[in-house]
């Protein structure tokens, strides 16, 4: 199965950003681009960012470090960071890195944009 290339896309909803990610998240040369997004959906200073990841297909360790990258700059910030569109087997490494620690995971935008703070 052919890979797909990495993209992200920001919205803004009231006083939240959502980062929507597409494709794969699976080396550094997506740092970039998911630099250049979450400095998008942070210019007006959101209470939160939540990471749309619905449509991802895989993480690798790499993608999880570029991820831990965005939770440290939300949290130097005070920005509060969501999830939602985890598959299982994602939603199960986030539990196991600890990251579900630090970012809450919702089931879809719906439940995230309500428990935004």
């Amino acid at each position: 199965m052919p890979t797909r290339e990495f993209r992200a896309d920001v919205r803004q909803i009231a006083d939240a950003a959502i980062i929507d990610l597409h494709g794969e998240i699976d080396a550094f040369a997506e740092e970039p681009l998911l630099n250049q997004a979450y400095g998008q959906a942070t210019r007006d200073k959101p209470k939160t960012v939540v990471l749309n990841f619905t449509d991802v297909d895989y993480i690798n360790s790499k993608g999880i470090a570029l991820i831990v990258g965005i939770l440290a700059n939300a949290r130097r910030a005070g920005i509060r960071l969501l999830v939602f569109g985890l598959s299982e087997h994602y939603q199960e490494i986030f539990k196991i890195t600890r990251l579900s620690d630090f970012m809450t995971v919702f089931p879809d935008e719906a439940a995230a944009l309500q428990n935004k703070g």
